[in-house]
């Protein structure tokens, strides 16, 4: 099985004075996004064989991002800078591919436009109909010599551009926030419509798996749309509402464990949590066999009809006349009609609070507490000090359902049976570790004030 990889070197700038094509050097959004493809070409294995770049600077300097970023490698004993490669051509880039060496297995190309796509399109016509700047496709070529290459000869097993592997990246092209609008029906129409176009433009990175802000701003959107939504429903009935509601809710549901792994990861990165190094190593194998199980399940979900159907059925639905018409009904004096009930409702459960309630009372405050907050957004009269208290209280009670998280997956991993007795042990020690400052936020939460003492 052969491999071979195609990239297109990254965003260059525009030749000015007597600069030649030639001599153009990448733009410092040309060095984010090589520098971002690193680990992606890592994964992929591309760097494990033979290296050829284009003499171009842009080619070079694609190259040299890439190799400071893996400092561990020895690229440069890899890289054959070739001029042949520098070029545009996708005749001359068949007949350089059919001239490579026999013992090349795998082989990462970077090259330029229009040959590198028009080379990819011969070897496969399902690859991507265009290729931005800094993306990378992967072929593989079962048991073909270099110089029997055909047409049709290769298969494209992979493809990731560098928006879909870097949120920051993304984030820059991303879809607008919608300008202030002065009344709630046009706002809440245009919150709603805004969070379905960004929800469906982090897909491809939510699939990407390489950078997690992917899943997080994903389900970060979902969750506010069905937040939004409820708030709405909670003020006025919509036909309808309820069902395209709950189909959020579940699509939202189908990203918490990942995104619970993500963050346990992350943090285990950062600090040093009680453990040896072995079981440290142990409990990350774990997590992460556990993530790539999780992930390949979600991309089965994004990927099937149903899913796209779903949610265009939500987009037709926000838009349509009946909404409309409900929402030109919500006045600030009906919004906060119903704000003022739960507010009610979360002073009388904050009263009932105790240090030894259970978690699971925690976490129905800290539900009672997202909703007033996203009720809250909806009027634009509500007074700045009580949406600070808000998410102070958030902040708070997020913290405490993060340590009661980490508590779950630590009795996972402790409950398998595949497990080491002794990485058990110390996970089990670490897990009752976490009651300390669990009981420090509990205390916190306690002593919080009734709502009804904040302006609202």
């Amino acid at each position: 099985m052969r491999h071979l990889y195609l990239m297109r070197h990254a965003k260059a700038k525009q030749p000015s004075g007597d600069m030649t094509d030639h001599q153009r050097p990448l733009r410092k959004r040309g060095k984010r996004q090589a520098a971002a493809m690193a680990y992606v070409l890592q994964r992929w294995q591309a760097l494990e064989g033979e290296i050829y770049v284009s003499t171009a600077v842009r080619t070079r300097e694609t190259f040299d991002e890439i190799a400071v970023q893996l400092p561990e490698h020895t690229l440069v004993d890899q890289v054959h800078f070739d001029e042949d490669l520098y070029t545009f051509d996708d005749a001359g880039l068949q007949a350089w591919l059919k001239a490579l060496p026999d013992e090349a297995e795998r082989v990462l190309v970077i090259g330029h436009n229009p040959a590198l796509h028009d080379l990819a399109r011969w070897l496969d016509n399902t690859a991507p109909h265009s290729l931005p700047t800094g993306s990378v496709l992967h072929f593989t070529l079962s048991g073909t010599a270099w110089k029997s290459v055909e047409q049709g000869g290769a298969k494209l097993t992979e493809c990731l551009t560098p928006e879909a592997v870097s949120y920051p990246l993304f984030k820059r092209l991303a879809p607008q926030p919608p300008k202030h609008k002065s009344d709630t029906a046009s706002r809440i129409c245009a919150m709603l419509e805004h969070q379905y176009q960004m929800i469906r433009a982090l897909e491809p990175g939510v699939i990407a798996g390489v950078d997690p802000e992917f899943l997080h701003q994903y389900r970060v959107n979902l969750r506010r749309s069905r937040a939004v939504g409820e708030s709405v429903h909670a003020i006025t009935r919509v036909p309808g509402f309820k069902k395209m509601l709950k189909r959020l809710k579940h699509r939202a549901q189908a990203t918490s464990d990942l995104r619970d792994i993500d963050v346990f990861l992350e943090d285990m990165g950062k600090t040093s949590p009680p453990l040896s190094s072995v079981t440290r190593k142990g409990l990350t194998q774990w997590l992460q066999a556990s993530q790539r199980e999780r992930h390949q399940t979600l991309c089965q979900q994004l990927n099937a009809p149903e899913y796209a159907e779903e949610l265009e059925d939500w987009q037709r639905f926000i838009a349509s006349d009946d909404v409309g018409k409900t929402l030109s009904k919500l006045t600030p004096k009906r919004i906060k009609a119903v704000l003022d009930e739960r507010i009610a409702r979360h002073d009388e459960d904050l009263a009932a609070l105790s240090l030894d309630a259970q978690d699971a009372e925690f976490h129905e405050l800290r539900k009672g507490v997202k909703r007033i907050r996203y009720l809250a957004d909806l009027n634009l009269e509500t007074p700045e000090p009580f949406l600070t208290e808000l998410k102070h209280r958030q902040g708070l009670l997020g913290e405490y359902q993060d340590l009661c998280t980490r508590q779950t997956w630590l009795d996972a991993f402790s409950a398998s049976p595949d497990n080491d007795p002794q990485q058990q042990q110390e996970c089990t020690q670490w897990r009752a570790s976490l009651e300390k400052p669990k009981l420090a936020l509990r205390k916190k939460i306690v002593a919080l004030k009734p709502f009804s003492n904040v302006t609202a």
